[in-house]
């Protein structure tokens, strides 16, 4: 697999548990963006640019599947995530040599849950998620974890 040099664009997204689907965080040139699995749960994609781009648009939807298969991953485990239990997913394009190539870094954050109990979740998510079985050994995904 081929890691990019030099990254040109960036789609950064920032997903949360959310149990409140009345309460709104966007700001001014920026909406909101209510996302729903298979399995009917919403999740949103917050303070989303008016006119985003392709990669952002990817990470939100890879952010709201990867949410809810981390949901999964936790219920098998019979492992409760806290209510601010995030996952925010920065998608590169960029450059190695002429070619161009996606890339993606996770960052994790499943608070007051053990180190080791929260990375196997992640890592669980990333099994179940369909989005991250598409890119699977086709672009460089880097996953960091914490619980504070």
């Amino acid at each position: 697999m081929t890691k990019i040099q030099k990254i040109q664009y960036t789609g950064l997204t920032h997903t949360k548990i959310n149990r409140d689907p009345a309460l709104q965080r966007g700001e001014h040139g920026v909406v909101d963006m209510k996302l729903s699995t298979p399995g009917g749960k919403s999740y949103e994609f917050i303070a989303a640019e008016l006119h985003p781009t392709a990669e952002q648009l990817f990470a939100g939807a890879w952010s709201a599947c990867w949410i809810a298969a981390l949901g999964i991953a936790a219920s098998l485990k019979k492992v409760t995530l806290p209510e601010d239990t995030t996952v925010n997913i920065r998608v590169n394009i960029g450059e190695t040599g002429p070619a161009w190539f996606l890339g993606a870094k996770f960052n994790v954050r499943i608070p007051g849950v053990d180190q080791a109990v929260a990375e196997a979740l992640a890592h669980s998510a990333h099994q179940i998620c369909p989005y991250s079985k598409a890119v699977d050994g086709n672009i460089e995904v880097d996953m960091e974890v914490t619980t504070v």
